[in-house]
C-alpha cells in the first residue's frame, strides 16, 4: 500500500487540513498528532511552502548582535569600527556581512580606523597598567617596615654602588655620595643618621646642566635635605654640547645632588670593610656553604 491510498488517499483534503492548522501556528509535533500523520516524508509534503511559525524558531544568542552587525556595515563602518561597537570578533563579523557592500574607503574612514586602532591599544595598554600598579603595590607591602638592619645593609649597598671609591691609582678614602632620585637620596640620608653621621658635618652641591632651571633645582634639593639655599656649596653646571640630544629636560629634571661627609677616610674605611664581608658572605652561599633563604625570610 503506498502513501497515497488507505487512510491517506485523500491527499488535497489532507493537505487542506495540515496548512489550515499551520496558519493557526501549530508545530509540526502538533499537526502530527491531530492528523494522525507518522510519516515524516508525507508530513514535509503536506506542509510544503508554509513556514513555520515564530514561536517555534529558536532564537540564537548572537541575532541581535548579528543584525546590528549588518546595520553597521550598512552605515559604512569597517570591520574594526564594528568590532570596537560590539565587542566581537572580525571573523564573525565577516560571516554576517560578507552579502554586504563593501563601503568606500574614504579619508574619514581610514581615520576612523586608525582611531579605532588606537582606541584598542589604548584599552590595552590601560589593562597592563592596573597589572603594573597592583604589581608594585603588593611587592612594596613586602618591603615595609624597614628595620635597622635592614636600612644598615641597604646603605652599604646603596653607596657602594653609588659613592665614589678608593682606587690602588687614585687614592681619595672620603664619603661622597651622588645621586639624582631623591627617594634614594632620602634612604642615604636615613642610614648616616642610624650610623650616627651628624648632619653638620654635611656638605651638598647640586650638579646640573646649565641650561636647566638652575634656581629651582637648588630651592628643591634644599628644601628636600632640610637646609637654606645659601648653605649650598656652588653649583657645578655641565657645558651644554649641541650635538648632543637631550632627554632629561622639562620640569622634572632637576640634575644630581652630592652630599660629602667631612673628615670621612675612618668612615670610608668601614663601610669598604662592611661591603667585603657582604661580599664573602654571598660568595659562601653561591659556593654553597650556607643554605640559600627565600626572600623575605
Amino acid at each position: 500500500m503506498t502513501e497515497t491510498t488507505g487512510k491517506y488517499a485523500d491527499f488535497e483534503g489532507l493537505r487542506e487540513r495540515a496548512v489550515a492548522l499551520r496558519r493557526e501556528g501549530l508545530s509540526r509535533r502538533q499537526i502530527r498528532d491531530r492528523l494522525h500523520v507518522d510519516n515524516n516524508d508525507l508530513l514535509n509534503r503536506l506542509l510544503q511552502g508554509e513556514p513555520a511559525p515564530e514561536w517555534t524558531k529558536r532564537r540564537n544568542a548572537k541575532d541581535d548582535v548579528r543584525a546590528k552587525a549588518r546595520e553597521l556595515r550598512l552605515q559604512g563602518l569597517t570591520y574594526d569600527q564594528i568590532q570596537v561597537e560590539l565587542g566581537c570578533s572580525k571573523g564573525s563579523i565577516s560571516l554576517w556581512v560578507r552579502d554586504l557592500p563593501k563601503p568606500e574607503r574614504s579619508r574619514s574612514a581610514i581615520e576612523q580606523a586608525r582611531l579605532a586602532g588606537r582606541m584598542r591599544w589604548d584599552h590595552e595598554l590601560a589593562v597592563r597598567d592596573a597589572e603594573r600598579q597592583r604589581t608594585k603595590a603588593a611587592a612594596r607591602e613586602e618591603t615595609s617596615g624597614m628595620s635597622g638592619q635592614e636600612l644598615f645593609y641597604t646603605g652599604i649597598a646603596l653607596y657602594w654602588a653609588e659613592g665614589s671609591k678608593d682606587k690602588v691609582y687614585d687614592r681619595r678614602e672620603n664619603v661622597t655620595f651622588i645621586n639624582s632620585d631623591p627617594d634614594v637620596i632620602a634612604v642615604y640620608l636615613a642610614w648616616l643618621d642610624l650610623l650616627e653621621v651628624p648632619r653638620h658635618s654635611l656638605s651638598y652641591r647640586v650638579m646640573i646642566h646649565e641650561t636647566a632651571d638652575v634656581p629651582a633645582a637648588e630651592r628643591y634639593w634644599a628644601e628636600l635635605v632640610g637646609i637654606e639655599v645659601s648653605a649650598l656649596h656652588k653649583t657645578t653646571l655641565k657645558k651644554h654640547n649641541p650635538k648632543t640630544i637631550r632627554k632629561n629636560v622639562g620640569e622634572t629634571y632637576r640634575g644630581c645632588l652630592v652630599i660629602r661627609v667631612a673628615k670621612g677616610a675612618t668612615l670610608y674605611r668601614r663601610i669598604e670593610g662592611w661591603w667585603s664581608g657582604i661580599a664573602a658572605g654571598a660568595a659562601s652561599r653561591l659556593r654553597g656553604s650556607d643554605p640559600p633563604g627565600r626572600v623575605g625570610a
